[in-house]
């Protein structure tokens, strides 16, 4: 079990990004959150396998419209007895 947090830029707000993760961590069963950040970013917490979360992270950039051009990524502790994935 793992947890990171993971800051997206490039062309991800207003293009679905939120919903696309929060569908994608529960297809494969992570927990966290995502959310919308003031700089244009998008900033999110997530929680499951390793492999868990590169398939939530692979979703998330095939998406129609979203564009990465660079991400941030550093692990953090996991959050015992979490459950969901929530978009804020």
């Amino acid at each position: 079990m793992i947890r990171q947090r993971i800051s997206f830029f490039g062309t991800v707000q207003g293009v679905g990004f939120r919903w696309r993760a929060r569908h994608a961590a529960a297809l494969y069963g992570c927990t966290g959150w995502v959310r919308n950040e003031w700089d244009g970013s998008v900033a999110m917490e997530i929680q499951g396998s390793a492999r868990a979360v590169e398939q939530v992270l692979e979703a998330i950039a095939a998406g129609p419209w979203v564009e990465i051009t660079r991400t941030e990524r550093q692990s953090i502790p996991v959050v015992e007895d979490e459950s969901g994935f929530t978009a804020c």
